[in-house]
């Protein structure tokens, strides 16, 4: 069973959490994707790793997402940036953590650096998606989809089609949420720290590709490199085959005298 946990950030403000505590062991830390929770499979299953592994561990929903408090549609790169600041800074405290950065939450991991330089050990990522809301969304959307979200302020995508996918997502895309993500470039940054970087990426991911995943380990010019191409696989990357693969990786981080 997980327990999971609110953080008060302020009076109209809780965020909500699941972690495995220890006061002074290596953690984990899990930051999920663009709309996402922490009752899918991959925040369960690096828990459980943690806790056979005795590591800490935290995965938390940013604000006005899954039961954390605020609105979806008024946050932005910037403030669930933010959100992951102050829950590492109050779950896993001095203690040094690995960052797995699911899709969006690469991007957000790769902002973390700016404040956790000394205690990140290592960095993984699935299907990493730094800069998504520009390189994959802005400059893809038709002159009339820029046109509502000008205007009107926000446009729903629509993301897959019912007739060939089990289910269809719909994205409601800000201005707010544009123009924040143009201010929280990450690409053109270099990080010279000698740790351990895995890039996860399916094969056959649709939402984002793969060059994604190459270009953020290009950002780091010391560290130990590896990128993983999984074969068939997709953009979650959350199927047990593909998971045992990412443990098996995170054992050789602990293991290394990097």
């Amino acid at each position: 069973m997980k327990k999971f946990k609110y953080l008060k950030i302020s009076r109209t403000k809780k965020l909500r959490y699941i972690d495995n505590y220890y006061k002074k062991k290596l953690y984990i830390v899990f930051l999920p994707g663009f709309m996402s929770d922490i009752e899918g499979k991959k925040p369960t299953a690096f828990k459980n790793y943690a806790v056979r592994k005795k590591m800490g561990f935290l995965a938390f929903e940013y604000s006005g997402h899954g039961k954390s408090s605020g609105t979806f549609t008024k946050g932005n790169i910037s403030e669930w940036s933010n959100d992951a600041k102050k829950l590492i800074k109050k779950i896993v405290k001095k203690n040094d953590f690995i960052l797995i950065g699911s899709s969006m939450g690469a991007w957000i991991s790769l902002n973390q650096f700016r404040y956790f330089k000394k205690q990140i050990k290592g960095l993984i990522g699935i299907g990493s998606a730094p800069e998504f809301l520009e390189r994959l969304m802005w400059k893809k959307f038709p002159k009339k989809i820029k046109k509502e979200i000008k205007e009107k302020g926000i446009s729903i995508i629509k993301h897959g089609d019912s007739k060939f996918r089990q289910k269809q997502y719909e994205y409601p895309v800000t201005y707010q949420l544009i123009k924040d993500g143009r201010k929280n470039k990450v690409l053109s940054k270099k990080i010279n720290l000698k740790i351990n970087v895995t890039m996860f990426h399916g094969q056959k991911d649709e939402v984002v590709p793969v060059s994604f995943s190459r270009k953020v380990l290009f950002l780091f010019t010391k560290a130990k490199k590896r990128m993983i191409v999984i074969k068939n696989g997709d953009h979650s990357l959350s199927q047990k085959k593909n998971l045992k693969k990412i443990f098996r990786e995170l054992d050789s981080f602990r293991n290394s005298s990097f």
